[in-house]
C-alpha cells in the first residue's frame, strides 16, 4: 500500500480513537481506571519513539539544524498551553472549579487541536521517511488518543457544556488529526521539517503532559508502566526493525 494512504487509513484510525475517548466520559457506563495506564504506557512509548527513532531520523534529513526544529515543536506546544490553555491538565479533570467559565473548555480545546494535528504531521512524515517509522510514530500516537478524547470531553462538561458538544470536542481533535494528516501529504517534500517539528511535539506532550499525570499517582506501579512502555519500543525495534 502507498505510504500516504496507510497514512490517512491510520490517521483516521486514531481519530477514531479520539472519538472513542469522548464517548467514555460522555456515555459515563465505561470504568476509567484504565485510562491512567494508557497515559503512563503512551508517556514511556512516546518518549523512546522521540529520543529513539524520529530524532536520528530528523537529524539524517535536515543535519543540525533538526535540533533547532525539534526545540521550535517542542516551544510551540508550550506556548499554546501555557498562554491559549494555562489551565490545562492531560488526566482526568480534578480541578472542577478551575473550569466553570465555558471560554475555559473551549481553550482547551484549541490548545489540543493543535497538538492533535501536529500528531497527524508525525504520522505521515514518518511513512514518508519509512514504513517502519510510520509505524512506530503511529502505535505512539495512537496510545495516547483515547485519553485526549476523554479529557477534551470531561473538560467541556465541566465547563458547562452538553454532552454532544462534549463528543462534538473529541470528534473535532481527530478531525485536526486527520487535516494533519493531508497537510503532511499535501507538502510531503517538506518533510524534513515536519518530521523534527513533530519530533519536539512529541517530547512535550510525553514529557511536559503525560509524564506529569503519572507522577501524580502514587506508588510504583505507574512508573513501572511508563518503562514498559520505553521496553516495547526496544522490543518492536528489535523484533521488526530490519537495520
Amino acid at each position: 500500500m502507498h505510504p500516504i494512504l496507510l497514512s490517512i487509513l491510520l490517521g483516521l484510525t486514531a481519530a477514531a480513537a479520539n472519538v472513542f475517548g469522548g464517548a467514555i466520559i460522555v456515555q459515563k457506563n465505561w470504568k476509567r481506571e484504565y485510562l491512567k495506564y494508557f497515559v503512563a504506557l503512551g508517556a514511556g512509548f512516546m518518549l523512546a519513539t522521540a529520543f529513539i527513532e524520529l530524532f536520528p531520523a530528523s537529524l539524517e534529513l535536515q543535519g543540525k539544524s533538526a535540533a533547532f526544529l525539534v526545540l521550535i515543536g517542542y516551544l510551540i506546544i508550550h506556548f499554546f498551553e501555557h498562554t491559549v490553555t494555562p489551565h490545562f491538565h492531560f488526566g482526568e479533570e480534578t480541578h472542577a472549579d478551575e473550569f466553570v467559565h465555558s471560554h475555559t473548555g473551549y481553550s482547551v480545546l484549541i490548545g489540543l487541536i493543535i497538538h492533535t494535528f501536529f500528531d497527524g504531521i508525525a504520522i505521515a512524515s514518518g511513512f514518508i521517511v519509512s514504513n517502519w517509522l510510520g509505524w512506530i510514530v503511529f502505535l505512539a500516537v495512537f496510545l495516547h488518543k483515547i485519553p485526549e478524547g476523554f479529557t477534551v470531553a470531561s473538560v467541556m462538561l465541566a465547563g458547562g457544556q452538553s454532552k454532544k458538544a462534549a463528543w462534538g470536542a473529541s470528534a473535532l481533535l481527530g478531525a485536526a488529526t486527520l487535516a494533519g494528516v493531508l497537510t503532511m501529504a499535501l507538502f510531503r517534500h517538506q518533510v524534513a521539517y515536519g518530521l523534527p517539528l513533530s519530533a519536539g511535539v512529541t517530547i512535550y506532550v510525553a514529557a511536559s503532559d503525560l509524564v506529569p499525570e503519572v507522577n501524580r499517582e502514587p506508588g510504583v506501579r505507574m512508573a513501572l508502566v511508563v518503562f514498559l512502555g520505553v521496553g516495547l519500543l526496544f522490543l518492536l525495534d528489535h523484533l521488526a526493525h530490519v537495520h
